[in-house]
């Protein structure tokens, strides 16, 4: 058993017989670079041979939505402490009832939201993206992280984009299908790669069911993916099947051609807001929840210290090129500001500096 419910459940009498008729599955989201479980996403099962769409769609007719997602969350929260090790959970809610009290009252049932990502996950237009950020942000400051759903699906979910600065960008599953077959899949796919890098974000391939789709997100540099191939969703938090794993692990060292900024990493000292600041720099400022918010570096010119914010976080698995590329794309002021190197759950590794970005990539040649 995954978790227990204490907290009363939402009332969703109109729709189900009972709280217990919805139940959870949980499909593994897969760290290609690692080939490691990164996370599961939170899906909702109920009686009978209909989908989960059908069900939502009743209850959207009965105006019980809110509640029937609120369920689903409530649920979902409370097996977030049993996840493995090094996990997030997903869990989705549609955008246009965030903001609605059942599903409010059922995120306030864990204050602490570390661990979790609240994925948006409705293809409809959000006419007021101004409160959606701004319920996003609260999220975001319990220490949640947003995904956005089928990004590249149409013009909304790129406004929805560009306003909301998700942390994790999963693509419509229309550009994942037969990718391997199909460039024009690849290039939109690429692009959308290349608009979550300049937000800091990381890109998801969902609905990966052949070895071919799995090796042209590979080739792209993916870090995450998710599907049938790598593992289907069931009651528990299951483990990377030794198939699954040596596949990716395959993939992953057959598409990395070129180097990566793993090697260039420097170490850089950490401050939390209840330490002393160290006196030589660099050091980054740390917020309330362990994110990276501020450089403090050293002008080797005037031999002073000054803050720089945090411009750019790359992977350790990202190419040289492309690193240096983003970074110099930056604004004038922080253009050649080092950047830092995170994790999957943004935890600082060290930092890159420019001029030893710019001496690794003709090494690419």
């Amino acid at each position: 058993m995954l978790g227990t419910h204490t907290a009363r459940l939402p009332d969703c009498r109109p729709l189900l017989a009972d709280p217990d008729d919805l139940t959870l599955v949980f499909q593994p989201i897969v760290d290609l670079a690692g080939a490691t479980i990164a996370g599961y996403e939170a899906l909702a099962r109920f009686p009978g041979a209909a989908g989960p769409d059908v069900w939502f769609a009743a209850a959207a007719e009965a105006g019980i939505a809110a509640e029937l997602e609120a369920l689903a969350v409530h649920k979902a929260l409370a097996v977030v402490d049993a996840l493995p090790a090094d996990t997030f959970l997903t869990v989705n809610v549609s955008p246009h009832i965030l903001g609605s009290t059942p599903v409010q009252d059922a995120l306030a049932t864990r204050p602490d939201l570390r661990r979790v990502v609240v994925e948006l996950t409705e293809h409809t237009p959000v006419h007021d993206l101004t409160a959606l950020r701004r319920q996003c942000d609260e999220l975001r400051a319990r220490g949640a992280l947003i995904a956005l759903d089928d990004a590249g699906s149409g013009y909304s979910g790129l406004q929805q984009l560009a306003a909301l600065r998700p942390q994790v960008v999963k693509l419509d599953r229309a550009l994942v299908s037969d990718a391997d077959t199909d460039p024009v899949r690849v290039a939109l796919a690429e692009m959308l790669g290349e608009f979550a890098g300049r937000i800091d974000a990381w890109l998801l391939a969902e609905g990966i069911e052949t070895p071919a789709e799995l090796a042209a997100f590979a080739q792209l540099g993916v870090p995450l993916a998710q599907g049938w191939l790598l593992g289907r969703p069931s009651a528990g938090f299951a483990p990377l099947s030794a198939e699954a794993t040596e596949l990716v692990r395959a993939q992953v060292a057959r598409a990395r051609l070129s180097d990566t900024v793993a090697g260039l990493i420097r170490p850089i000292r950490q401050h939390a807001p209840d330490e002393e600041l160290p006196a030589v720099p660099p050091v980054v400022l740390l917020g309330a929840q362990g994110e990276p918010t501020v450089l403090v570096l050293h002008d080797p010119r005037t031999g002073d210290t000054y803050e720089a914010p945090v411009s750019l976080r790359v992977h350790p698995t990202t190419d040289i090129t492309e690193a240096l590329q983003r970074a110099l794309t930056r604004p004038p002021a922080v253009r050649f500001d080092p950047v830092l190197c995170t994790d999957r759950s943004g935890h600082v590794l060290g930092l890159l500096r420019i001029e030893d970005l710019a001496a690794a990539a003709p090494r690419r040649s």
